[in-house]
């Protein structure tokens, strides 16, 4: 069943990437003749208010919201990465710095965060990036603060210390390799959790603004007009809900398989 997860979710970003140039109509041209036309053979996805096809705005809409979900989620992972192995080797005061410092940002509410941060500038795919990895890396730091303190107490790494071995090789030949699970698990689930929190500030009109796109803000375009033309919203959310049903379902895999490893 993993095998068909990892398939769908390949299929959609390929298909994301490549459909533009396979499936060549314009995401932005007008046509006033196809106002709000049902899915048919002609408009897979049907138009929207301006007679925009549905398709190609979720192929162009999905880059751009893959792009925030999967770079977000790298920065903020690597982050983590390094802020949550720095605490758990390091411990002492850089453990106490590093622990309040991820409190500090654990205490207000992610959302409300990011609804903050966003009111200040004007959204963009890079502001939002930024945004996102800003809010994202905690959790990543906690994880790994508390398997590499863990690991910092096994017998092989204090004899590495006495024998003076430096920081740098202990902790990329012995702690990485240890700590990759982990690392993909938080990973898979901060791609979701980034594609989720852009397309919740797109539909509440602080995400992506025109003339680009994405799932989100798409989703929210079809709000005024949902009783008469379901599709405007109905696919790009149906994309949101495949992409992360799917990263959560892998993301469960990885961490059944880490926990089976470690048990056996």
């Amino acid at each position: 069943m993993i095998k068909l997860f990892f398939f769908i979710l390949f299929f959609i970003v390929i298909g994301v990437f490549i459909g533009p140039f396979i499936y060549t109509v314009s995401a932005y041209e007008l046509n006033t003749t196809a106002i709000l036309l049902p899915p048919s053979a002609e408009h897979i996805f049907g138009t929207d208010r301006l007679g925009r096809d549905m398709l190609a705005r979720i192929l162009q809409g999905g880059q751009t919201s893959l792009i925030i979900g999967f770079l977000s989620a790298t920065i903020s992972s690597l982050i983590g990465l390094i802020v949550g192995i720095l605490a758990g080797y390091f411990k002492g005061n850089i453990d106490k710095s590093i622990t309040i410092i991820i409190d500090l940002f654990l205490t207000f509410p992610t959302f409300f965060l990011l609804l903050t941060l966003v009111s200040y500038t004007d959204a963009s795919i890079s502001i939002l990036v930024i945004i996102l990895f800003i809010t994202g890396w905690m959790t990543m730091a906690r994880l790994i603060r508390s398997e590499s303190f863990a690991i910092s107490t096994k017998p092989y790494i204090k004899i590495l210390k006495i024998a003076k071995v430096s920081n740098i090789k202990i902790i990329f030949k012995y702690f990485a390799p240890l700590l990759a699970p982990i690392f993909l698990i938080s990973f898979t689930f901060g791609v979701g959790g980034a594609i989720l929190a852009e397309s919740g500030l797109s539909f509440l009109g602080l995400g992506i603004n025109p003339p680009q796109m994405s799932w989100g803000s798409l989703l929210s375009n079809g709000r005024e007009v949902l009783d008469i033309a379901w599709w405007i919203s109905f696919f790009p959310g149906l994309f949101i809900f495949i992409v992360t049903f799917c990263l959560m379902q892998i993301a469960d895999y990885l961490q059944h398989k880490a926990n089976t490893k470690d048990i056996l």
